[in-house]
């Protein structure tokens, strides 16, 4: 996961997975604003050289980029001008390369140029999240290849510690502790979840779980918080077959309420 730098003071980071499907599969799921979506954040993309690219993060959070090398289904480069405040101009390249046994493996490396390392640190957490969302593809390209998921976003924002905050997303849920294969279903009053747990975080960042749902519709949800300027953001993305009124509007009040409560540094299991 180092940062790698060349003699010209180009540096580059990347990531990559080995995921089930053709390569003209894996290039829908990562080159079309609908395949994104179903696995990433709402996005969207003009599918040519100089088209396009939007990906959203959140309310205000934004990433636009311009396509600057479009060769499907193996080969496409986004550059964008900058990255977060002041940040240097990067250029990320997506690579499928087909492997037997019918799997291809997802690349993506990002390049910028620096005269330092000050955001060496920022590249290496972005790459750590892609591995994150990595997982998300691949069980999204083994359970529902060629029927795309429509994206739900909410957030809610507590302070630190992670670990607590984690916690009482988890004991709100009624599925704290839960592990790999294990059937889940979310208590009253929270708004519906049920499936199969098919990650539940690594001995580095425990604080992950991946649901292969069959409740409130046939999906994938992803949660996971992350500390960034003092508070911790807890995010609840939900991938679902066919329609999803409603959903993002009901998890975000629920959010809302549930860290609203009570100090989650007050939670048992919090940093003293």
């Amino acid at each position: 996961m180092s940062v790698q730098r060349d003699a010209d003071g180009r540096r580059w980071v990347q990531a990559e997975v080995e995921v089930p499907g053709t390569p003209e599969q894996v290039w829908q799921a990562i080159a079309t604003g609908p395949g994104i979506s179903s696995w990433f954040v709402p996005s969207q993309v003009e599918e040519r050289a100089d088209g396009k690219t939007v990906s959203n993060f959140g309310p205000g959070m934004e990433s636009v980029g311009t396509i600057t090398a479009w060769e499907p289904p193996r080969r496409f480069v986004v550059d964008t001008p900058d990255y977060g405040d002041e940040g240097p101009a990067t250029a990320t390249e997506w690579a499928v390369e087909a492997r037997d046994g019918g799997t291809c493996v997802v690349r993506v490396v990002h390049r910028w140029f620096a005269d330092s390392d000050a955001w060496d640190d920022q590249f290496v957490g972005h790459t750590h999240g892609w591995l994150s969302f990595f997982r998300v593809l691949r069980l999204c390209l083994a359970h529902f290849a060629d029927r795309p998921l429509t994206p739900v976003q909410a957030m809610g924002i507590a302070p630190e510690p992670k670990e607590a905050a984690w916690r009482m997303l988890t004991d709100a849920l009624g599925i704290a502790g839960a592990d790999v294969g294990d059937r889940v279903s979310s208590r009253d009053g929270a708004p519906r979840l049920a499936g199969t747990v098919e990650w539940a975080g690594q001995p580095t960042w425990p604080e992950e779980l991946l649901i292969r749902l069959d409740e409130p519709a046939p999906g994938i949800a992803h949660l996971v918080p992350h500390s960034m300027g003092g508070q911790v953001y807890v995010t609840v993305r939900l991938y679902l077959l066919g329609d999803a009124a409603g959903e993002a509007p009901r998890w975000q009040e629920w959010l809302a309420s549930t860290y609203s409560q009570r100090e989650v540094s007050q939670l048992p299991g919090a940093a003293r």
